[in-house]
């Protein structure tokens, strides 16, 4: 195995991995805001509009981990810094 494919295997598994668990927790945490939310709708049926626009607020803060998981995998698949290096080694 070449030194540039074990680099494009490492950043595919990684990138992978980084999506996987990246995504996971936020989707968790999503699900009981939306459950407490919910609860505490049909508990306080006035404050609806109160704790919905916080739940909003909030979904949007626990997304912004996903989508930096996001960004990573992407920068690990089509920018990646160890691309240069092996690439300047193999053909110098």
């Amino acid at each position: 195995m070449t030194e540039l494919t074990l680099i494009a295997v490492t950043s595919i598994i990684t990138a992978g991995l980084t999506m996987a668990i990246g995504g996971l927790g936020p989707a968790l945490g999503e699900a009981r805001a939306l459950a407490q939310a919910l609860s505490a709708i049909a508990q306080q049926p006035d404050e609806a509009n109160t704790i919905t626009r916080t739940l909003f607020v909030g979904m949007a803060m626990v997304e912004s981990t996903a989508i930096y998981s996001l960004v990573i995998s992407m920068i690990l698949i089509f920018a990646n810094p160890f691309w240069d290096y092996a690439i300047s080694r193999a053909g110098g």
